[in-house]
């Protein structure tokens, strides 16, 4: 076995050139910790928020990555023998220590999910973190057959997961998009320009009544805007942060109409053992073909400045997916 590897290294933080291919030591096991092939790797928002230097707590030098699939190289866990197949996702990884940005990871134990699947690489690596970040937000709003779903965000690879996950399961939706050049990439009932003010309008057109759920992966320059538009007892997630992690001056007596919910999700909940069901659940409606996952861009790790801007300039219609 080789004693080197290629990775992507955060230097500091920066624009997209930070982010230099340099040759690293393999990273040795050690208990509780086991050495894993990087396949694939999904690029994500927060990966690109930690870059830009939004993550006190990230120390760099760091090679990123929230999330990645491979193949199990060197294990410490009888339960995890070498050769198997793998998905790992948050815990700190690409960013209390190295990610999935590599040819190898040392992960914890405890993150790895044994995955059993004849998908190819790089669309089982844009799973992990975007479905399970969807069906955790669907979990958290309760949705159900027949009810009606308004996505803010629809483009962003969260939101369509959300979208294939609820037709996949008879709800109504509805999305919106910024870009009118996107529209005909929504796989939806309805799609909605977003043009910077109230969807009020463009939501009554559709459905009257409101929306009996709102996901929301705009984040905080929405949410207020999010309340008013769902019907009276529905739900908000709040999912995205794509605008913030804030929202100035809120006021929740005057702001959360009555009987209506406001939620939230966060992906950590759903790391190692405690989202495992959810994804092998997922890959098997990906391979049965009722999820239709969407890769916009697939990048080999020279190109991974290259998938930063994509990503930065929000040029991505779907997942970006990184080969080491």
């Amino acid at each position: 076995m080789k004693t080197t590897m290629r990775a992507a290294v955060c230097v500091r933080a920066g624009g997209p050139d930070v982010l230099e291919v340099r040759e690293l030591p393999i990273p040795a096991v050690r208990d509780g910790w086991s050495l894993v092939r990087v396949m694939g790797a999904g690029l994500n928002r927060s990966e690109l928020r930690t870059r830009q230097g939004h993550s006190p707590s990230v120390t760099f030098p760091r090679v990123l990555g929230i999330e990645c699939v491979g193949v199990v190289a060197d294990s410490t866990d009888p339960l995890l023998p070498d050769g198997t197949t793998v998905a790992a996702v948050m815990g700190e990884m690409g960013r209390e220590f190295d990610g999935g940005y590599a040819e190898y990871a040392l992960l914890p134990n405890s993150l790895l999910v044994p995955v059993t699947t004849t998908l190819p690489w790089d669309v089982l690596a844009a799973l992990p973190e975007t479905y399970l970040t969807a069906q955790g937000s669907l979990d958290a709003l309760g949705v159900a057959p027949g009810e009606r779903l308004l996505i803010r965000g629809g483009t962003s690879s969260v939101g369509m997961a959300a979208a294939s996950i609820a037709a996949g399961h008879g709800v109504r939706t509805a999305a919106t998009t910024r870009r009118r050049d996107k529209v005909d990439a929504l796989a939806v009932d309805h799609v909605l320009v977003d043009d910077g003010g109230s969807l009020a309008a463009s939501v009554r057109a559709v459905w009257p009544e409101g929306p009996d759920h709102v996901l929301d992966l705009v984040g905080t320059s929405t949410a207020v805007d999010s309340l008013r538009l769902v019907r009276r007892g529905g739900t908000v997630c709040m999912t995205g942060t794509l605008s913030g992690w804030l929202i100035p001056d809120f006021e929740p007596v005057a702001m959360i109409p009555s009987g209506t919910r406001l939620t939230a999700f966060h992906s950590d909940n759903l790391k190692g053992g405690a989202g495992a069901s959810a994804l092998r659940r997922v890959v098997r409606e990906v391979e049965a073909g009722v999820y239709r996952p969407n890769v916009d861009r697939v990048f080999d790790l020279d190109d991974i400045a290259s998938a930063h801007r994509r990503m930065e300039n929000n040029e991505a219609t779907g997942k970006l997916v990184l080969t080491p």
